[in-house]
């Protein structure tokens, strides 16, 4: 059976790259999933492709939903993966996006599949996005971490290098499958206050929108995420006053997050280290 069912004649697309969200473990408060669905909004998009769920899910697990349209007919709504392109004529490149949800089922089946359409568009470059529960505070920048198989391009979107060891999802396989293909690759993560997890966070969503478009160079309207990321910090100071221990709890977070920022700019990158040691030489051989 075919997992990849086309709309039509695979496009031709100017350098595209390839973004990719995943509802479920990899999507914390919403946040990767809800930084495309801004992305797409706000750009002429067309849906080109879906995966087949059927191979893919537990459907006891990733139940589909019933819908009824117009108030006559209930239709099913199937975990499915949507791929659309994006064609703005204003940016130097065109999209390609990718929202669905984590299979249950055969991960590097559908992976391929997924770098199959990659490689069908002559994608120049793969980014999956994804958001984590994390001990940080809502009262401080978001975290984000990043892989890349360019480290330039982590140092130009001035990442946090991510040391994550433990379970993956969907979006680490995906990443690991590019890095294997030689196909280059980003993975941006989010990070969410765990005291917080289960409200959806605009917030991070902004951070992986803003970062998206410097790997991209494809803005999106970002407005209407911009007054939810204020409406979020006003109701979670609220409910986090409202509660002494919680109170508390944040500002222990704050401290121990601004401590290891401050940590990390105090020792210098091995970058800096190498350029510094070439300037020495330079002095020593003029002298």
């Amino acid at each position: 059976m075919e997992h990849l069912i086309w709309t039509g004649a695979p496009p031709q697309l100017r350098d595209p790259i390839m973004v990719c969200a995943f509802r479920g473990w990899n999507d914390a408060a919403g946040s990767a999933t809800s930084a495309l669905t801004t992305l797409a909004d706000s750009l002429p998009v067309e849906q080109i492709a879906t995966i087949d769920p059927e191979q893919f899910f537990d459907f006891q697990a990733n139940r589909p939903t019933i819908q009824v349209v117009d108030g006559t007919y209930r239709e099913i709504e199937w975990p499915d993966t949507e791929i659309y392109v994006a064609t703005p004529e204003s940016a130097p490149r065109d999209l390609v996006i990718v929202i669905g949800t984590e299979p249950n089922l055969l991960w590097r089946t559908y992976s391929e599949t997924l770098l199959k359409v990659a490689e069908e568009l002559d994608v120049v470059t793969v980014a999956v996005v994804g958001a984590l529960i994390a001990e940080v505070a809502h009262t401080l920048p978001v975290p984000v971490t990043g892989l890349a198989s360019d480290p330039e391009m982590v140092s130009r979107l001035e990442l946090e290098r991510a040391n994550y060891e433990g379970p993956t999802g969907i979006v680490g396989v995906i990443h690991e499958l590019c890095r294997r293909r030689d196909i280059p690759s980003v993975s941006l993560w989010a990070a969410i206050p765990h005291y917080v997890a289960a409200v959806p966070s605009p917030k991070a969503a902004l951070a992986l929108t803003a970062l998206l478009e410097g790997v991209t160079g494809v803005a999106a309207d970002t407005s209407g995420l911009e007054q939810e990321a204020i409406d979020y910090d006003e109701q979670i100071d609220r409910a986090v006053a409202a509660d002494s221990d919680v109170e508390e709890l944040v500002t222990r977070i704050e401290e121990q997050q601004r401590s290891r920022v401050e940590a990390s700019l105090d020792v210098p990158s091995g970058d800096a280290i190498a350029r510094e040691f070439q300037r020495f030489l330079r002095r020593r051989d003029a002298d």
